[in-house]
């Protein structure tokens, strides 16, 4: 009967922990880390540039849907806009960004069609006063999963010239005269 007690209080043990493995913050999780399903970037000005903005990102089944606003634009003209491989906006004009985002290797390319980086996003329009409403999905990239194709603490960026979607390695798009980098909500 001594040695009863023992197991039975270790059977206890494990049968309590078990329990109650499901009920903590990362319950239904196969890992530790919690998702990210959204994000946001705050666009501030890079190459004595004039242009900020904020950005939304939300995971969805189809992508990652991008919204928000760009201002301080010149007014009815077309930009360049990627996610960068560093989330690092420190450098004056946003080269501590690094190159594209690009985990498959890649050639730049038209992100709606054929081969392209995962952070080639189309071209954004500026309205007449200057400001571009952001409103797209972007195919083959993740929030928050952890995975190669996830842009959680990437840097998205705005260039000053609009994307060509053929020079190499980036489409010719000009300077970066924005920066921001994709933050967890």
């Amino acid at each position: 009967m001594t040695r009863m007690i023992p197991l039975l209080a270790i059977v206890s043990i494990v049968v309590f922990a078990g329990c109650n493995a499901g009920n903590g913050p990362n319950a239904g999780s196969s890992n530790t880390t919690a998702h990210a399903t959204r994000a946001h970037a705050v666009l501030a000005p890079a190459s004595s540039s004039h242009v900020s903005g904020r950005l939304s990102f939300v995971a969805t089944n189809q992508g990652v849907h991008i919204t928000g606003r760009i201002s301080g634009l010149q007014p009815d003209s077309t930009h360049g806009f990627h996610i960068h491989a560093n989330g690092d906006c420190g450098a004056p004009d946003a080269s501590s960004a690094g190159g594209h985002f690009n985990p498959t290797q890649q050639p730049h390319g038209r992100p709606q069609s054929g081969s392209h980086h995962a952070g080639d996003i189309p071209n954004q329009q500026a309205n007449a006063d200057g400001v571009a409403t952001v409103d797209t999905v972007v195919k083959g990239i993740e929030l928050g999963t952890g995975s190669n194709t996830d842009v959680l603490g990437r840097a998205v960026i705005v260039h000053a010239q609009p994307d060509d979607y053929t020079s190499q390695p980036s489409g010719n798009s000009g300077a970066r005269i924005a920066c921001g980098v994709i933050t967890r909500d």
